[in-house]
């Protein structure tokens, strides 16, 4: 399954400081209905991601009835991003 959309990078101060990206709603029922079968541990989904020209393997997160894509520091670097940025994100469901 393939699926690109737009969203702002967030980030979040929690324990481990990390950088996401939250897939729009539409997306998320796509993902939820299509991927079961490579879900695992809490409902993560293994992806190979790309905004521009960086791309990372990755695993999606379940938050709040959505999925959210961790973005590397060293993607935001390669890309030159900043909170706030939007970004458009092309996920591939590995598995």
């Amino acid at each position: 399954m393939d699926l690109e959309f737009g969203g702002e990078l967030w980030f979040w101060r929690g324990p481990a400081p990390w950088h996401f990206v939250t897939v729009p709603e539409d997306g998320c029922q796509e993902l939820a209905a299509r991927s079961a079968g490579v879900s695992y541990g809490w409902g993560m989904i293994p992806v190979s991601a790309r905004i521009g020209k960086t791309g990372w393997s990755t695993s999606l997160f379940p938050k709040d009835g959505r999925y959210i894509v961790p973005v590397k520091a060293a993607v935001r670097r390669a890309e030159g991003l900043a909170v706030g940025d939007t970004v458009t994100v092309r996920l591939v469901v590995n598995g």
